[in-house]
């Protein structure tokens, strides 16, 4: 139902919204009224390309209004109107990370909104979700939410909404949701539905900054969103599977979109998993500065840097240059579908050697399927060489290393995460290897990702966990799971938690890549 503008409602006043500009405000009077819910804090949430697009997709439909809620661990309070989520009719909730869920049972508290969905009645607002973990696996919170997004929003939300605000009795609105392509609702599901949507054509959906403020980490960049997808399909990353097929914008609609960011901003921020896989490349990036401006680049594919592409970035302003090599040796790389060998990552760091970067970041994950000791000193190995070939303009080599967490719909959905204890002697095995190379080092914690492994892959069960987790603390995850076993893997002839949301022809895909994997 439509909740009605209540004038006697005091509008607080709120710093961060002061330093924003572009941000929507609307009379609530005779308007639909969404909350666009991020489960984390402000400056990560405004870090996110995905909510500033559905924040302006949902303002742009005729009779709606949107506005954002983040979790800042204290009051859940609309940015614009500083109203609480039991003022609007509907709300959407937008997952990109797994360990977010951790802040729901908190959110919900918070907000006096019955965390199950089982427990809501027609005085509550109807909530859905969506975002790439939704896409992959929802089934951790699905007894949270009334429906769920499968896809991208532009496909899905737009009917959904639609569907929401006819404003009919709460089970009639469900069983209509349930029959909208891309959408899953767990007290009516629905397998002929429930698979992923996409848009075909990005260009009809311009994705770019919406709000810009300083009061975020990528506060100084105008973002343009350049391609969404990948084709290279590595074994471990959800965001190819879950996006695929690779679609780009068209070089116009990219300037033109940049044109207007550098009205307001100096640098544009070029989005998208593999975003130096655009056919048209090297004119987009000369063409912003053309414009007058800097841009970076979210992603590099190893095979792009030529030494016009390094020029290029240079020209734009980077500090710093990215690769992932992902693992120490060649052999596991294959493993894993990351299609470059060390003579290839040698053979970048030497074209990188010629420019005046300051630092060369290189990625790599430890826990991987089929992993030994031999990988690890593999890594040692191999950033040492590119050391040897960087180093000596003064630039800085740093690793940043992750464990490894198997996703639901990726080819290594059944595979074995390695233990806590594996993890950490891999971890100090290389840092006494890098003794004395002048390696900077950064490595992830194994406890939380072994948490985000356990919520990555769970079913319905872990809805109770999280009930009981009071907050994102590793103590509280501990008590909340005391008495509680996970599973390490999965066989590849059970059915799986979320199965209901990827088809029989996808996961008979996944298992053939999988096993490729094996051999």
């Amino acid at each position: 139902m439509v909740r009605a503008h209540n004038p006697q409602k005091a509008y607080l006043s709120n710093g961060r919204a002061e330093k924003e500009v572009g941000a929507i405000y609307k009379d609530w009077g005779g308007r639909y009224p969404v909350a666009l819910v991020y489960p984390n804090t402000y400056e990560i949430g405004m870090s996110n390309l995905g909510i500033q697009s559905i924040y302006g997709l949902v303002n742009n439909l005729p009779g709606y209004l949107c506005e954002r809620v983040f979790w800042d661990g204290d009051k859940v309070l609309a940015l614009e109107s500083r109203r609480p989520l039991n003022d609007f009719a509907c709300v959407a909730l937008s997952f990109s990370y797994e360990m977010d869920y951790l802040n729901i049972a908190s959110i919900f508290r918070e907000s006096e909104l019955p965390l199950l969905s089982s427990e809501r009645d027609e005085t509550y607002p109807i909530v859905i979700a969506g975002g790439p973990c939704m896409i992959s696996n929802p089934m951790p919170v699905a007894p949270f939410i009334d429906a769920i997004c499968v896809g991208e929003a532009e496909a899905i939300l737009p009917k959904m909404l639609s569907v929401i605000s006819e404003n009919e009795e709460r089970i009639t609105t469900l069983k209509k949701l349930s029959e909208i392509d891309g959408v899953y609702v767990p007290r009516f599901p629905n397998a002929e539905h429930a698979h992923r949507v996409y848009i075909k054509d990005l260009d009809n959906y311009p994705t770019h900054s919406i709000v810009l403020t300083t009061d975020t980490e990528l506060g100084e960049l105008y973002m343009v969103e350049v391609e969404r997808g990948c084709s290279h399909a590595c074994r471990f990353c959800m965001v190819s599977h879950a996006f695929c097929p690779i679609r780009f914008h068209s070089l116009e609609s990219i300037l033109e979109q940049a044109r207007e960011g550098l009205k307001v901003r100096n640098r544009i921020g070029l989005v998208g998993p593999v975003v130096t896989d655009h056919p048209k490349i090297y004119e987009l990036l000369n063409g912003i500065l053309e414009l007058g401006g800097q841009f970076s680049i979210s992603s590099l594919r190893l095979s792009s840097l030529t030494e016009e592409m390094l020029e290029l970035i240079c020209k734009g302003g980077a500090q710093s240059i990215a690769i992932a090599p992902e693992a120490g040796t060649d052999v596991l790389r294959e493993r894993i579908h990351k299609q470059f060998t060390e003579e290839d990552i040698l053979d970048a760091c030497q074209k990188i050697a010629r420019f005046p970067f300051k630092q060369l970041k290189l990625y790599f994950m430890v826990g991987l399927p089929g992993e030994q000791d031999a990988d690890i000193e593999g890594i040692d190995k191999l950033a040492r060489r590119c050391k040897e070939i960087v180093g000596h303009n003064g630039m800085r080599v740093t690793i940043n290393m992750a464990p490894f967490v198997p996703k639901a719909n990726t080819p290594f959905q059944w595979a074995r995460i390695e233990s806590q204890d594996v993890i950490k002697n891999r971890i100090n095995k290389l840092i006494s290897l890098l003794g004395g190379s002048g390696i900077e080092f950064k490595a992830e914690s194994p406890e939380w990702s072994a948490i985000q492994g356990i919520l990555s892959r769970g079913g319905e069960e872990i809805s109770e966990i999280l009930m009981k987790c009071e907050k994102p603390s590793l103590a509280a995850w501990r008590r909340a799971t005391k008495g509680y076993t996970f599973k390490e893997s999965f066989d590849i002839n059970e059915a799986l938690p979320w199965d209901i949301v990827a088809t029989a022809k996808e996961k008979e895909k996944l298992l053939s890549n999988y096993e490729k994997s094996l051999t």
